[in-house]
């Protein structure tokens, strides 16, 4: 049996997740597991990578197989998990110790290995990754700013304004108004 573990770039939701298992389900082997940025896949026969790769590239994804890239990617993931939870286990989590855990690498090493990589910093990026969480949840409309600030674990919705402000260039009701203002794609940011 071959089996294969395959670090896919380009997944931030649960429809990326669905639409990788589609595309791996197409080809003659069992799909174990599908998770953001991860896959694992199982044959009785050689895995063709490069087959992967392509058919994974038509639909916006690309197959990574270097370790530096495999690793960003990993912290991409995280960060958005850690960013679109609710949990109380997360709010009580700074983002170095929560990468820390689930990558068992220590933080500053993963801070400059995506500083070096990337051309910004993971806290950079995620401030990049509240913004979009801010905006979707601004679209739909279902919570007030200050239930937006909580949720997302902002000290005040003072400071979650002036955050938005100063990346947006609007201040939340001002977006909120502009609902139609296409959303940037999480793997964008």
């Amino acid at each position: 049996m071959h089996q294969a573990e395959l670090h896919i770039k380009n997944m931030v939701c649960g429809r990326c997740i669905k639409a990788v298992a589609d595309i791996l389900d197409s080809f003659d082997f069992e799909t174990t597991s599908v998770d953001l940025g991860k896959a694992y896949i199982e044959s009785n026969h050689p895995i063709d990578r490069a087959d992967i790769a392509e058919a994974l590239e038509q639909a916006g994804f690309e197959l990574i197989d270097d370790e530096q890239s495999k690793l960003i990617s990993m912290i991409k993931t995280q960060v958005i998990k850690y960013v679109h939870q609710e949990s109380s286990e997360v709010e009580q989590m700074n983002i170095s110790s929560f990468l820390e855990r689930d990558l068992n690498k220590s933080y500053s090493s993963l801070s400059s290995l995506f500083s070096k990589a990337e051309g910004r910093t993971i806290e950079k990026y995620v401030i990049l990754q509240r913004i979009e969480r801010v905006k979707e949840l601004l679209v739909y409309g279902e919570k007030t700013i200050s239930e937006i600030a909580w949720e997302l674990g902002y000290s005040s919705s003072q400071y979650l304004s002036n955050q938005f402000k100063a990346e947006t260039g609007f201040t939340p009701s001002q977006f909120r108004k502009l609902m139609d203002k296409p959303r940037k794609a999480l793997d964008e940011v």
